[in-house]
């Protein structure tokens, strides 16, 4: 079947959070939400070096409703169900439907971190995965020096495949890094 034949929901919720891809009119609180977290970002997450401005990130996130509508990428917001506020980002990327699989990226607003939001929203997003789109794999990769970012996949159960060694250069320092390799499969 053609991926964009395929018919799953824009949108779904975990307790505390609705998660669904990107509407007209999120440019400019996402833009807000990546200038406010950009320092802690930018190490980690080579698009949060130079932010553009909020009507630079209106348009990514109506070409992002065109790539989740066609199914080449199905970036994701994560919002506070309470207030709508946007706290973060993730998605489902690198995606195979032959297999399928899938690639979990993430982030979260700096004020809302270390409240387990990602952890949630993950969670949530890799049953949807798994349970929506028939998923056979899904992978989180992170640097194997963002402690935090790794944490993730291991508190929900992912399997950690390996590391791979001087994997790519950092988007700072141009430095080798190593990139840790986290799976989760349908049989697990």
């Amino acid at each position: 079947m053609k991926p964009i034949l395929r018919e799953f929901p824009y949108s779904f919720e975990t307790k505390r959070l609705t998660i669904r891809g990107p509407l007209p009119g999120d440019g400019a609180e996402l833009y807000t939400a990546v200038a406010e977290s950009q320092e802690a970002l930018k190490p980690w997450l080579p698009w949060a070096v130079n932010i553009p401005d909020a009507e630079a990130y209106e348009a990514r996130v109506r070409e992002g409703r065109l790539k989740f509508l066609s199914r080449d990428d199905l970036w994701l917001m994560l919002l506070l169900k309470e207030t709508n506020t946007i706290i973060g980002g993730s998605g489902l990327h690198r995606i195979d439907w032959d297999v399928p699989k899938f690639e979990i990226g993430y982030w979260v607003r700096t004020g809302y971190a270390g409240r387990g939001y990602i952890t949630e929203a993950v969670e949530g997003i890799t049953n949807f995965a798994f349970d929506m789109l028939g998923a056979k794999r899904v992978e989180i990769r992170c640097d194997a020096k963002n402690i935090r970012s790794a944490a993730v996949p291991q508190r929900l159960g992912y399997k950690l495949e390996g590391i791979l060694r001087c994997d790519d250069r950092h988007h700072l320092t141009n430095e080798l890094r190593d990139t840790m390799v986290f799976s989760k499969v349908s049989r697990d």
